[in-house]
């Protein structure tokens, strides 16, 4: 049953990215820890920079940035989007280099057991902050996405993942379909979750590789993304509610496959 070896580097989940803001302390303190996340300026309230100043200070003069910016409250509130919880620190930083799935084959290497996350079409950044956050509490490898109908890399996909956006490799790909196929090559058997599956996940008892691939609440895996799993699988759950949310749902799923 064992798949043939990695796909060749092709260009998918490549493409051109533009500086961003980053916000709240976990964002931030992980996004100047990160060798790979150019950093420009870092603002703070003064009552952060007196709890966390130390650590500010140390993350300052390995990344060569400047002291922080002493800020307002409301300045900062007006620099951010509305609502923004940013604790009273801020980064503008670029977005991380872009990454493919041959890269994830690369970080699997050597690795009896491995997982992928593999999202279709999932499009709030709350949600994808939050598998990210999961996917790397339980050692997946990495996370892959379409490039399109799925949101950006943005502070507020940063803030709902609380650093793990810097810590879990995130890749978007134009073809969905395509990128299941590299990773068949590459040794993992694919397993779409879906509520109508005959098997839940512990039943289908997966070891080995796996890319673990959900859909959007309501919506779920599309058709085509269907016919490129080698597994249905579903959670097993009562009647009383018709889904879980998908962040939920991976959380659950990601320790089931941790168990093996």
């Amino acid at each position: 049953m064992n798949r043939p070896q990695k796909p060749n580097r092709s260009s998918a989940g490549r493409g051109s990215r533009q500086g961003l803001l980053l916000w709240g302390v976990h964002p931030v303190l992980a996004a100047l820890a990160n060798p790979n996340r150019t950093c420009h300026r870092l603002m703070a309230t003064a009552e952060t920079v007196r709890t966390h100043g130390a650590e500010l200070d140390r993350l300052a003069k390995t990344r060569r940035l400047p002291q922080p910016e002493i800020m307002g409250r409301q300045d900062l509130d007006q620099m951010l989007p509305d609502g923004a919880v940013h604790q009273g620190i801020a980064l503008s930083a670029d977005p991380l280099p872009a990454m493919d799935i041959a890269d994830l084959v690369d970080l699997a290497e050597g690795r009896d057991n491995a997982v992928i996350m593999v999202l279709d079409q999932v499009t709030d950044p709350h949600n994808v902050g939050a598998v990210l956050r999961s996917a790397a509490a339980f050692g997946a490898v990495g996370l892959v996405m379409q490039d399109k109908n799925a949101p950006d890399e943005t502070g507020t996909l940063a803030k709902s993942a609380s650093g793990a956006l810097e810590r879990l490799p995130l890749v978007k790909t134009v073809n969905l379909a395509r990128a299941l196929e590299e990773l068949k090559k590459a040794g993992f058997w694919i397993a779409g979750m879906a509520g109508e599956a005959d098997k839940t996940l512990a039943e289908a008892k997966l070891s080995g590789r796996i890319a673990l691939v959900m859909g959007s609440e309501g919506e779920g895996l599309r058709r085509l993304t269907r016919e490129h799993c080698d597994y249905l699988v579903k959670l097993p759950q009562t009647d009383l509610v018709e889904s879980l949310n998908v962040s939920n749902a991976a959380a659950v799923a990601l320790y089931e496959l941790n168990r093996r």
